[in-house]
């Protein structure tokens, strides 16, 4: 009989662990879930050379992680793709860019709005997918909104 209270505390402890580990678990899906690639609001700049301007413009692009894998051993057969998270659809809206002086026309000029994201290989075509761009706010001209 003298045994069992030490039984009580080892119990104790197992049940403390497992609720630790549920909670580690629990955390991790939540972390997942809630950084997976999605839309997020951004702001880019357009620019007009001709004033020597910027202009700011909001829009939706994606953003988020994507489960990538880096193998140590590359096999020269296997074609070795990295997953990053982009633009599945995109259309395109207008803005109006006012003239900003004699002789220089008002324009207009379209952005990409993305409207749906997944994780898949970067298209270099139509995306910067170098790891450090400089940025979709860089501008060359002081900002004016």
């Amino acid at each position: 009989m003298q045994c069992a209270p030490h039984l009580q505390p080892a119990a104790q402890l197992k049940h403390s662990m497992t609720a630790v580990y549920h909670c580690v678990v629990l955390l991790g899906c939540t972390v997942i879930c809630c950084n997976m690639c999605r839309l997020s609001n951004i702001t880019i700049v357009l620019e007009k050379e001709e004033c020597g301007l910027c202009f700011e413009v909001n829009t939706t692009w994606c953003s988020g992680y994507c489960n990538t894998q880096d193998p140590l051993i590359k096999d020269p057969l296997v074609p070795f793709v990295q997953s990053s998270c982009t633009f599945k659809d995109v259309v395109y809206k207008t803005v109006r860019i006012p003239s900003c002086g004699a002789g220089i026309a008002e324009s207009f000029h379209s952005y990409p709005v993305a409207t749906d994201c997944h994780c898949g290989a970067c298209d270099t075509d139509h995306t910067d997918c170098t790891v450090r761009g400089l940025g979709p706010n860089y501008c060359t001209f002081s900002p004016k909104q």
